[in-house]
């Protein structure tokens, strides 16, 4: 993330000061003896000849009041935690993680798919499908592939899933059923995105079919994905938050 600096030049006057005396003349009676002009304040930061030292604006020192009350509220708040409390508010975030991966779990096992829900992360699926895109898959053994369906799939060698449309089914006279796959927004068909020497897909290699999806909501996803700092300040201001919440 970056960061903006601003600058400002700080234009000060002189420390000289005209200061009025009497005048005399010779021969002339003395003038009445007259008390001195009281000296101009000292500017802040020096004295004499020293240039004052430049202040911040305004908003710099909004910006500054503002920082430091968040950084003394959350101070406070840690200091008002005994040991008690800080041990529960931990027990509370490992609940929340746990129930999360037991959610995870459930999901698993009523779709029958080890991913049942992935975010789509290009444009070959247009316009079906965008990028950030949230599907949700189910893959039952039960259930035939078709010829149009949309299926999330691996490929030997590739970490990440493919979603694409079935385009052609092989069936081979013991009852194997074999697929070729093609993205809606792709010339030619998958078999290039395939290992060496691989022309058809088979069913151990789905991971599951589309049944529904909502768009752009992954693009929050996405975006953690691109920026490995961004994901960690997340998970981190999360986990922060749980333990410092009290209620």
């Amino acid at each position: 993330m970056g960061s903006f600096v601003g600058c400002g030049v700080a234009v000060s006057l002189g420390d000289t000061f005209p200061v009025p005396s009497a005048e005399s003349g010779v021969g002339a009676p003395p003038a009445p003896r007259a008390d001195p002009p009281p000296e101009p304040p000292t500017p802040r930061g020096g004295s004499g000849s020293d240039a004052p030292e430049a202040e911040a604006g305004p908003a710099g020192r909004e910006e500054a009041a503002a920082a430091a009350m968040l950084s003394l509220d959350f101070l406070d708040d840690v200091r008002r935690m005994n040991k008690r409390q800080l041990y529960y508010q931990v027990l509370n975030f490992g609940m929340i993680v746990s129930s999360a991966l037991m959610i995870w779990k459930g999901l698993m096992v009523v779709t029958g798919s080890e991913s049942p829900i992935v975010v789509v992360l290009s444009g070959s699926m247009e316009p079906a499908f965008h990028r950030g895109d949230l599907l949700f898959l189910t893959n039952r053994i039960e259930d035939p592939i078709r010829v149009g369906e949309i299926v999330v799939f691996r490929i030997e060698g590739r970490e990440i899933p493919i979603v694409h449309r079935v385009l052609k089914i092989h069936e081979k006279q013991n009852g194997d059923i074999k697929f070729l796959t093609k993205g809606d927004n792709n010339a030619v068909d998958d078999r290039g995105l395939y290992k060496r020497g691989q022309h058809w897909l088979e069913k151990k290699d789905v991971v599951g079919r589309a049944r529904g999806f909502v768009p752009y909501i992954g693009i929050v996803t996405i975006l953690m994905n691109d920026y490995p700092k961004f994901k960690y300040a997340v998970l981190f201001l999360l986990g922060l938050f749980v333990l410092v919440h009290r209620e």
